[in-house]
């Protein structure tokens, strides 16, 4: 699953309640702050609601390199 880094960047002073435990709900705690979460539709749903108070990033995936086998040992 794909995951995007959020980041608190206005300040919620003068916005309504519900944004406010919205923020708290995505685990913000401050300004500046920035948290990862999977990109599911709860997450999407809870941006949407205050995107203009935040900054919003996709986070690359990277892939794990590939093990290297050691060689079979011969059978004498």
């Amino acid at each position: 699953m794909a995951k995007i880094a959020i980041t608190w960047k206005k300040s919620t002073i003068g916005y309504p309640q519900d944004q406010r435990r919205t923020i708290a709900g995505l685990g913000l705690r401050r300004l500046n702050h920035t948290v990862e979460h999977d990109d599911s539709p709860s997450i999407i749903g809870m941006v949407n609601k205050v995107q203009h108070l935040l900054e919003v990033v996709a986070v690359p995936t990277a892939k794990k390199p590939a093990r290297k086998r050691a060689p079979a040992k011969k059978k004498s």
